[in-house]
């Protein structure tokens, strides 16, 4: 690569952005902690989807000692419907990390910023970049495709090799001069022009020297290597009514959707062809013999999809009485489970997106067969 290659690179990119900027809540932040809290909500999600998050974070939870001090189910709450919540969860841990073994300064190193709890290479350099401003390249989706496809790179992205193989390059493009504004012009310029699909080639400033465009083979890079299928897991709920109480329990770490809460759950391997004729099973499964519910509901089933599972499930509702609350058996299932209000479920529990789907369709508290 030659420095003339280089040049023509950083200029065509840099040029393009001043005329294309994003007005974007985080764009322009010198806040570290801001710079922080956006990087790690669009870590695989879509900026249209994370902006409200943000947005509802700096308000919660406007400074790092807001967010220490905050209560782990409240910020879960905040994030719900966000997922991969070992995001919110890291966050936590990291805020809190940084009031008590650093006074509540932002770190202002890569290295330091990269020993924070779910901080990785590339959060590091975009925070050293963004903040700091100092000439750390990042190295997201978009990077990659901009590269492979400018440079013809045949190395799949999602092999072991390929991260140090890219990031040697991206690290040779970065203008030392302006890092911060270099990598977010080459991170804009991958998502809006250099897209995944139906890229802009018509209007890319870097087509006449780009090696894809040129062998049009744009839609065979940045190639992957076929990843395994997803593993499928199934559901079946059991929401137990009592007046306007509901049972929950919540869910282990270790698993999907650590820490958040969920109902008494029955995990088998598939969901029932006929629902109804495992109604009295599931509750057996949970309740003490001398209850007998009343099944009010089955509804289902949900699909979730995962970055490696598929969740399947079911909702059974039953209804006990206002005034029957036992607790459920089943130890292995609800070890920690209780009776809450349902408004505390909604309002205030952080919720799987299958749970929150399902309160959604479903109006639980009152029915003839529970009065409250």
């Amino acid at each position: 690569m030659s420095i003339e290659e280089t040049r023509f690179f950083r200029e065509a990119l840099l040029n393009w952005h001043k005329g294309h900027l994003r007005p974007l809540p985080w764009k322009g932040e010198q806040d570290p902690y801001r710079i922080w809290l956006s990087e790690i909500i669009l870590q695989q999600t879509r900026v249209e989807q994370g902006q409200p998050y943000y947005e509802r974070m700096v308000t919660a939870y406007p400074t790092v000692h807001h967010l220490a001090e905050a209560p782990l189910d409240d910020v879960l709450k905040h994030w719900e419907g966000l997922g991969y919540y070992s995001r919110a969860r890291n966050l936590h841990t990291a805020a809190r990390q940084i009031v008590s073994e650093l006074g509540g300064t932002f770190p202002n190193t890569f290295e330091e910023i990269r020993a924070l709890k779910g901080v990785g290479d590339y959060t590091a350099a975009a925070i050293a970049s963004f903040a700091f401003n100092l000439p750390y390249a990042v190295l997201d989706s978009n990077v990659y495709r901009v590269l492979a496809r400018f440079w013809g790179i045949e190395t799949p992205i999602n092999t072991a090799g390929a991260q140090k193989q890219f990031l040697r390059l991206a690290q040779q493009l970065l203008d030392p001069k302006q890092p911060g504004a270099y990598n977010q012009a080459l991170m804009d310029f991958g998502a809006r022009l250099c897209r995944p699909r139906q890229p802009l080639c018509e209007e890319c400033p870097l087509a006449t020297r780009c090696v894809a465009f040129q062998q049009n083979r744009i839609e065979e890079l940045p190639r992957k290597k076929p990843l395994a299928s997803r593993q499928e897991r199934f559901f079946l709920y059991a929401v137990f009514l009592s007046g306007d109480a509901v049972w929950v329990q919540q869910r282990p770490n270790g698993d999907i959707w650590a820490l958040l809460y969920e109902f008494a759950l029955w995990e088998t391997a598939a969901l029932p062809e006929e629902p109804v004729s495992m109604a009295t099973a599931v509750a057996a499964r949970f309740l003490p013999t001398e209850f007998t519910p009343v099944l009010e509901n089955i509804d289902g089933p949900y699909r979730q999809v995962l970055s490696h599972r598929v969740v399947h499930a079911l909702f059974y509702v039953y209804v006990l009485g206002k005034e029957k609350q036992p607790p459920l058996q089943n130890a292995r299932t609800a070890p920690d489970g209780r009776w809450v209000s349902l408004a505390e479920v909604e309002k205030k529990l952080p919720l799987p997106k299958i749970i929150a789907q399902f309160l959604k369709r479903n109006v639980l508290p009152c029915s003839k067969n529970n009065p409250c």
